[in-house]
């Protein structure tokens, strides 16, 4: 366990959303999760349980348009928070990968906090909507994360025919990676995991 606690606080106000996160990394998975998303709101629950990032989020956003702008910067923000907690890195694994069944569903999640933002999306939705929710906000989601939080990840849908069990089973995988990459690395605990010394 880190020294200090890895945490971050950040806020994201523009005409269109009021965001705010908070982040632990080296938390148990508590999350307190309020978008205004019903769905959304489940999948960052997923996300922080999964992980064991603790995990509080608020969003006012402008949903009566539609829930585009609100998943999206809270992905921003999160990635950002993420960012900010993590610091320079220095004594962490660095790589993480899941690969995650839920009944019907298979996903695989691979991921390199790098430093060097890509996504690479290939999950595949067998329905427009779980609910109300447009279920191509996933992709929306994790690419914002992605950027933001400066991470290579891959995302493959291997399996499933139910998009609600293709998209929990994509947060919880991208999660579980996310957990492996942030933990302490006891053989590495003062370096920086790249030759380039930094990340």
């Amino acid at each position: 366990m880190p020294a200090l606690r890895r945490t971050a606080r950040v806020e994201r106000r523009t005409a269109e959303t009021d965001i705010a996160v908070e982040v632990a990394l080296d938390g148990t998975g508590r999350y307190d999760c309020a978008t205004g998303v019903g769905f959304f709101d489940h999948m960052l629950d997923q996300l922080a349980r999964h992980s064991l990032i603790d995990m509080t989020i608020r969003a006012d956003g402008d949903t009566h348009i539609d829930d585009h702008h609100t998943v999206e910067d809270t992905g921003i923000a999160l990635g950002q928070a993420l960012t900010q907690a993590l610091g320079s890195k220095r004594g962490i694994r660095r790589y993480g990968a899941c690969l995650l069944p839920m009944d019907d569903t298979l996903v695989r999640a691979a991921l390199d906090l790098s430093g060097r933002p890509f996504l690479v999306w290939n999950v595949e939705m067998t329905a427009p909507k779980i609910g109300q929710f447009d279920t191509e906000l996933v992709r929306e989601f994790f690419q914002a994360l992605a950027t933001h939080g400066q991470i290579t990840l891959h995302v493959e849908r291997l399996a499933g025919i139910n998009s609600h069990h293709i998209a929990e089973a994509s947060f919880k995988a991208v999660a579980r990676a996310l957990r492996e990459a942030v933990e302490p690395d006891p053989r590495r605990a003062d370096e920086i995991p790249s030759t380039k010394g930094a990340l």
